[in-house]
């Protein structure tokens, strides 16, 4: 079954076309890297909770915005060889592809799935 990497970051709202530039630039990266496919979501709708909520995980100002994404690879072995290539790559270093938000309070993580409809 496929692996997903998921991703929930605060990026500053002022940052959305420098943020989609950056996304796209790594698409093809991680896609070359034998990614399925890379999807990019800015949150519209993403209420603030009283106990845990997308923003509180990231301590998200109210100068920023949600952003939810993942990465769809073939298996956990393919990720794990792409995403060690992806590392690597000089297209993704800070200095060619400057992250445009706090990397510090990016959640990320690797997830087996068990249902797919």
């Amino acid at each position: 079954m496929n692996y997903v990497d998921g991703f929930v970051a605060a990026v500053p709202t002022r940052n959305k076309e420098i943020y989609i530039h950056h996304a796209r630039a790594a698409a093809e990266v991680f896609k070359e890297h034998g990614a399925l496919r890379v999807v990019e979501c800015w949150g519209d709708d993403v209420p603030q909770g009283e106990l845990t909520s997308f923003p509180m995980a990231v301590k998200c100002r109210e100068d920023e915005t949600v952003v939810f994404s993942w990465i769809l690879w073939p298996s956990r072995e393919v990720r794990d060889q792409g995403m060690a290539r992806v590392m690597e790559d000089p297209r993704l270093t800070p200095e060619v592809n400057p992250m445009p938000f706090d990397g510090k309070r990016l959640i990320y993580g690797g997830f087996a799935m068990v249902v797919d409809e």
